[in-house]
């Protein structure tokens, strides 16, 4: 029974009625003190019930299986405490607070909620340590403040140690701590007051900045999620999208529910013997388009005929256009289909051939030299590759040694959770392919069967001429990138930041987002005494808001439908507002009421109109994304919502039963007890000292007589739940908190001081700390940074800061040593660098003292500031002369230094010529403008003004949201409050009477700045006010609830939860930034590096370079992304291909290459996402293929040059042959004389060896060599074979039987290889054809020879 989920659920039903019955009770006027009310018989009830379940959960698990759970020690404390709080004599003390913890067994209720506090609060050793380091620096400064302070007079702070104690978390809070530090400086003297001023400081700065951010680190780090539960919810977020793809949304659905009613069409022009029933018009298009596509391809094939039959066919253009797209569609597939077989074929191979080559230690023998990233990266991607390909890696792996199989297994075992998670992320594309093609499917189904689907209004058609014309009215837009028509490639235009941003939303909506400002900047001129109804100046915007407003909805409807249909106007909730707001418009438009009652149905009319400025988040894309990012994941700000409210309402029960009338007083101060608390007394007025007002002796102060009136304190008590929670509310704001602790100390006693100070430490330290810290977790994970591992994290930390980064425009150094070069020297040498910003700090030291035209200390400063500035002109002219003029324009902190420099020139002019106030604050003024030069002179400065500048860039939207929200309050406010009476926080200068002053009031809410003080100014009721039952402009009393939710809904949506979006950008930033070089994938020095190559390959500096420029750049590289040629060529053409590729052979930018380069020189599958890393995957075996293809194509066409080589040498070495034979043989017929025998031979040698070489040096290829048989291979085993050695054929040694010598003949092929002819002894009986056979069959074995050494060729492009 126990563990039935029976018995669970009624005991957390009886916690929830006791809470309820805890929240009811309140103050009682007559029976203030009386213990046997029926709250305290229920109390009692509720008690003897819980002791009862605790009872039975003893006897059934046992006393030592009871005390085991940690759950069930926390439920016997409250027994025992809720016992002995029924107990008269403690009933409503301190045990109270054992009763109200009650509720907190209702987070059992809530699975959802459980988990959470149980992640915040879990593993609380982190926080608890935080709590208990905090509880001690308190108690230490405490005992050190009271020991410093407790001897000065007239200082009440510091006598004991609870009101040091006090004092110290006073500061802690930043609520009046200014008067802390205050009082002790008064009271400890001038001498003194400098170094108390620096302690409470030092104090008030450890606290708040790196005391309460310790809390919200604590917190951010409980909700982290680990790696692997990160990766499994990165990929269970993509299955969920892929699902919620895949079905349509339940306005489409809703057509499944209606009959199936296909548009049928009717067969004519046939014979009427028999009926043909109606068919499928879509079944009929396509048979006439499969007619009309086979009729087309018959007379393709057919010139004559097809000529003839156009002469007669009357085909539409459509239709021929149609069949011509069918046409090119089906041979289009037939060749990708052959091609993708040869590719696939191809990438075999040369994976294969990588594989083998790395396996066989083709890199062996070369220097051992550290290995770049790109190199490292890009071996580990071949290798995870070729271990995806099993049998290609079973076979190159034979013949293998032990170690090397051993090493192969551990690498197949180490990638084999890569293959998992390859497998996986196929799977997920799988599905979601297979999502988007089933809602195609659905929506075809629809589109045929339902002939009203996607029809907008169940009127227009689908293809009606209006509705083409409204969709292109609709989706017209500003084309932002403009493509270069012959390459393809996007050009960088000047102004492309400025195309962007007019490209950011179509025409249409440009036009609404000015109206709608237009119409808000009307309102901003009403008021409660300029209203709208009774000017027709502020009606003229109304109308033509609404008139726009009509137009572009009727568009939108006649393009895109209104709520059945695909791209409907109502498919969000942003839909549904646009609609909302127009109603409301209209309707007011309509009506326009005259009059207008407080809290009526006109009043609420003029609220809802005030939410017009919200129109501009459906507007605009970027703000519609901050929104959905904010409240798509609300669900942990709402548990969160549900904690906090949960503390409120246990302090907020224990303060009703503590405080519930107690804190009361007489507005009499000589008063004390309420009996004697009526009649009326005197109250004197307070007089300015500005008046002077003397008073005659005995003359009374002025004043006036009042009542006296037994109340609360005017904005806060504890009578009931209700006000106790509001106060407490105020409290969690750290606001007024330290005006209720004194009144609960003065009025109550002491001890219950503690109780304060209890809930603002649990609340403000923890609960708000928690509430930050989840917004901020909530922004990330549904922006997708807080589901990100490390890696992935570094790599969109890489993009950020590459995104940034931009060259140098730093000339490059003059080649001579001349004077420029020298110059050049000087001003880029650090020291001359850090001179110059200790010069703009001294300059700026100098505003340390006022320049007064009357202090003739003056007149010396602004002298040492003239010295100061011609240094600087000095300075400038040198990196003139160094840079010249136009490499100096090209930095952009260059010009502002020049425009700094000017200006002070222009000062100095002034100064001299007049000498007056003016030219002092101008000289103030270029002071100020020079010290923000140094921000660029020093990394880490650098570093933070760009963390500033990306903060304020990437929260842009936020601040605009901020404002717009801020806009629609303050409208808001104008209705709800603008004629209510001063007060203590309202009068001339803070109030709602106009939309410019409300928006000033609400600025200062969003500091916090009394914020309780104005909402309970605003809550003024009769008797205190005059009120009007006709007209809300005529009263001057305010609106409890609408000042409650307004103020309060105000407060936490811009102080909680926008303030905090703020606080994430900029922590998201400073790790951008501020990361350490280990925990960067490209370091400073690797980006500082690629500028500097950059700078040196852009000679024009335009940012841009020809795509055939990025090889010289990649060469010039050296250090962590240097690119060895030697060992990675391969991964050096992937990368030039990749620039052309994407580029189309156009120009490339900096952050093009950059790009490239950060893509290979991370782990893609460790630093990517899912997306993206599909995308990038695919790009690189595209481009390894492309590569893999032109590698082949070239060696193919080198082997067949080499092949036309060797037939044109075989053809002259057959010639010189046979050019022989002739020679030996006309020898042998006429022999000459013996006297002329040696001059001749060598005369024909001669004139052969200066023939040759004219005739040969035409050739450029390589061809075998012809040696005699001296120099052959007197291996019988290998004189068949071919040789080869550097680059020439040799052929076998010649047949013994020829014995007749031929002279050599010196054979030059392009000034690169000598070949000599065959020195051969020919036999008279041998005839050319044996010699002709011989080379025969030399020149057939030389052509069967495989070309395996040639493998290096495969790498040659």
């Amino acid at each position: 029974m126990m563990r039935s989920s029976v018995f669970h659920m009624f005991i957390l039903s009886m916690v929830t009625v006791d809470v309820i019955v805890a929240a009811s009770n309140y103050h009682k006027e007559e029976t203030f003190r009386r213990q046997y009310d029926e709250f305290y018989l229920a109390e009692v009830a509720f008690t003897v019930l819980f002791d009862l379940e605790a009872l039975l959960k003893i006897w059934c698990l046992g006393f030592t299986g009871y005390i085991s759970s940690s759950l069930h020690k926390s439920e016997l404390l409250l027994v025992i405490g809720t016992t002995l709080h029924v107990y008269p004599d403690l009933y409503h003390s301190q045990f109270t607070y054992f009763q109200v913890l009650r509720v907190v067994r209702l987070i059992k209720i809530s699975p959802a909620l459980e988990d959470f506090v149980y992640k915040i609060f879990g593993p609380g050793k982190k926080l608890g340590s935080l709590v208990v380091f905090t509880a001690s620096l308190l108690i230490v400064m405490s005992a050190v403040s009271l020991q410093m302070f407790c001897f000065v007079e007239e200082l009440d702070r510091f006598t004991t140690f609870p009101r040091a104690f006090m004092s110290m978390f006073q500061i802690l809070t930043q609520e009046g701590w200014v008067d802390v530090m205050d009082q002790t400086l008064n009271a400890v003297g001038h001498m003194w007051a400098p170094v108390v001023a620096i302690y409470f400081i030092l104090y008030h700065l450890f606290a708040t900045l790196i005391l309460l951010s310790l809390f919200v680190a604590v917190i951010l780090d409980n909700l982290e999620l680990d790696e692997d539960l990160k990766k499994l919810k990165q990929l269970k977020q993509s299955e969920a999208n892929a699902d919620t793809k895949e079905k349509l949304p339940l306005r489409l659905r809703i057509f499944e529910k209606f009959p199936n009613r296909p548009q049928m069409v009717k067969i004519s022009k046939l014979p009427s013997d028999f009926t043909v029933p109606k068919i499928r018009e879509s079944f009929m298009k396509q048979f006439i388009d499969r007619q009309q596509q086979d009729t087309c391809c018959l007379l393709r094939s057919l010139p004559s005929a097809s000529s003839s039959s156009c002469d007669h066919s009357k085909r539409s253009a459509i239709e021929d256009k149609y069949i011509d797209q069918k046409l090119r569609k089906s041979v289009f597939s037939i060749r990708a289909r052959n091609l993708l077989e040869k590719e696939t074929a191809v990438t075999k191979i040369l994976r294969a051939c990588t594989r083998q080559r790395m396996l066989s230690g083709s890199f062996e023998g070369q220097p051992a030299k550290e290995r770049s990233i790109l190199s490292v990266q890009h071996h580990i991607r071949q290798e995870r590759r070729s271990l995806r390909h099993g049998s290609n890696s079973q076979r190159v792996s034979r013949g293998k040694s032990l170690e090397t199989l051993t090493q192969d297994h551990s690498n197949t075992v180490r990638y084999r959770n890569a293959q998992r998670e390859d497998s996986e992320i196929k799977m997920i594309q799988e599905k979601k392919e297979q999502a988007e093609m089933k809602r195609k499917v659905q929506e075809e189904e629809l589109r045929e069967n339902h002939p009203y689907f996607d029809k907008p209004l169940f009127i227009v058609g689908r293809e009606h001429r209006f509705r083409n014309f409204c969709r292109v009215v609709v989706r017209a837009r500003f084309n932002a990138s403009k493509t270069d028509p012959v390459t393809g490639a996007v050009k960088n235009t000047k102004y492309h930041q400025l195309y962007d941003l007019l490209g950011l939303v179509t025409y249409l909506d440009w036009v609404m987002i000015i109206v709608t400002i237009c119409s808000c900047i009307s309102m901003m001129f009403e008021s409660p005494f300029r209203r709208v109804m009774h000017a027709p100046t502020l009606q003229i915007a109304e109308y033509v808001f609404v008139i726009f407003m009509s137009i572009e909805l009727n568009l939108k409807i006649m393009a895109d439908g209104l709520f059945f249909t695909p791209t409907a106007v109502i498919r969000d909730f942003g839909g549904v507002m646009d609609i909302f707001i127009y109603l409301v418009s209209l309707t007011f438009l309509c009506w326009m009421p005259a009059n207008v009652p407080a809290e009526s149905g006109a009043q609420l009319l003029l609220l809802l109109r005030c939410l017009r400025p919200l129109r501009i988040f459906k507007l605009v894309p970027q703000m519609r994304k901050v929104v959905r990012e904010l409240f798509s994941g609300f669900k942990e700000i709402f548990l969160v919502s549900i904690l906090l409210l949960t503390l409120m309402l246990v302090f907020a029960s224990f303060g009703v039963q503590l405080f519930a009338g107690k804190l009361a007083k007489c507005n009499d101060p000589n008063i004390i007890r309420r009996e004697d608390c009526n009649g009326i007394f005197r109250i004197n007025v307070s007089v300015s000292k500005n008046l002077n007002l003397k008073l005659k002796p005995g003359e009374k102060k002025p004043g006036f007589w009042v009542p006296r009136v037994w109340a609360n304190p005017r904005n806060f008590n504890f009578d009931n739940v209700g006000n106790a929670m509001l106060a407490l509310f105020e409290v969690l704001s750290l606001k007024g908190w330290v005006e209720v602790r004194d009144v609960i100390i003065h009025r109550v006693g002491p001890m219950h001081g503690i109780y304060i100070h209890v809930f603002v430490f649990l609340g403000c330290m923890i609960g708000l700390t928690l509430f930050v810290g989840v917004v901020i977790a909530n922004f990330n994970e549904n922006k997708g940074t807080a589901l990100l591992t490390v890696d992935q994290r570094r790599w969109e930390d890489l993009k950020s800061r590459l995104k940034i980064a931009q060259p140098l425009h730093l000339p490059p150094r003059p080649d001579n040593d001349g004077f420029r070069a020298k110059m050049y020297d000087i001003t880029q040498h650090p020291f001359f660098k850090r001179t110059i910003a200790l010069l703009v700090l001294a300059q700026s030291v100098l505003l340390s003292v006022k320049w007064d035209v009357e202090d003739p200390v003056t007149v010396p400063l602004a002298t040492m500031s003239v010295v100061f500035t011609f240094i600087f002109v000095l300075e400038v002219t040198m990196k003139i002369i160094a840079m010249s003029p136009a490499g100096f324009w090209q930095s952009r902190r260059n010009r502002y230094d020049l425009l700094v420099t000017s200006l002070g020139v222009v000062w100095v002019v002034l100064h001299f010529a007049l000498l007056n106030a003016y030219t002092y604050m101008m000289g103030a003024c270029v002071i100020v403008f020079r010290f923000f030069s140094i921000c660029g002179k020093h990394v880490t400065l650098k570093m933070l003004l760009l963390t500033v500048v990306v903060s304020m860039y990437k929260s842009f939207f936020i601040i605009v949201g901020m404002f717009l929200l801020l806009l629609c309050y303050a409208f808001a406010g104008v209705v709800l409050f603008g004629t209510v009476k001063y007060g203590e926080n309202i009068n001339r200068h803070a109030n709602f009477s106009s939309a410019g002053k409300a928006i000033t009031v609400l600025f200062r809410i969003v500091t916090g700045e009394d914020w309780n003080k104005i909402m309970h100014d605003c809550m003024v009721q009769p008797p205190f006010c005059t009120p009007d039952e006709f007209t809300y402009w005529a009263t001057d009393c305010g609106n409890y609830a609408g000042a409650l939710m307004y103020f309060c809904s105000f407060y936490v949506i811009i102080a909680y939860i926008m303030l905090n979006l703020l606080v994430a950008i900029i922590v998201e930033n400073f790790s951008l930034f501020y990361s350490t070089e280990e925990d960067q994938l490209l370091s400073y020095n690797d980006l500082r590096h690629f500028q500097i190559i950059w700078n040196m390959v852009d000679d024009k500096r335009e940012g841009v370079i020809p795509t055939f420029r990025v090889k010289f750049l990649l060469r010039l590289l050296r250090g962590r992304l240097e690119v060895d040629l030697d060992k990675d060529k391969l991964l050096f053409k992937h990368m030039c291909y990749e620039m052309e590729r994407l580029h189309n052979g156009g120009d490339v930018s900096f952050h093009d290459v950059l790009s490239m380069l950060s893509y290979r020189s991370v782990d893609i599958r460790k630093s990517l996402q899912l997306e993206e890393l599909l995308a990038r995957e695919q790009l690189e075996y595209t481009i390894e293929e492309e590569v893999a293809k032109q590698t082949i194509r070239m060696w193919l066409k080198k082997c067949l040059k080499r092949i036309r080589a060797k037939q044109q040498q075989s053809c002259s070495i057959i010639h010189s042959l046979r050019e022989s034979q002739q020679q030996e043989l006309s020898r042998f017929l006429n022999p000459p004389s013996i006297e002329t025998t040696q001059p001749s031979e060598d005369l024909n040698a001669n004139s052969q060896d200066n023939v040759q070489p004219e005739t040969s040096s035409r050739q450029r290829l390589l061809s075998p060599t012809l040696s005699d048989r001296g120099a052959s291979r007197q291996d019988a085993a290998e004189a068949g074979k071919p040789q080869r050695k550097f680059g020439q054929w040799r052929l076998p040694s010649a047949p013994t039987p020829i014995s007749h010598s031929v002279s050599s003949v010196n054979l030059r092929f392009g000034g690169r290889t000598t070949v000599k002819s065959v020195a051969c002894k020919m036999n008279p009986t041998t005839d050319t054809a044996s010699c002709g056979s011989e080379v025969k069959k030399w020149w057939t074995r030389q052509l069967t020879v495989e070309s395996d050494e040639s493998g290096d060729d495969l790498l040659d492009i």
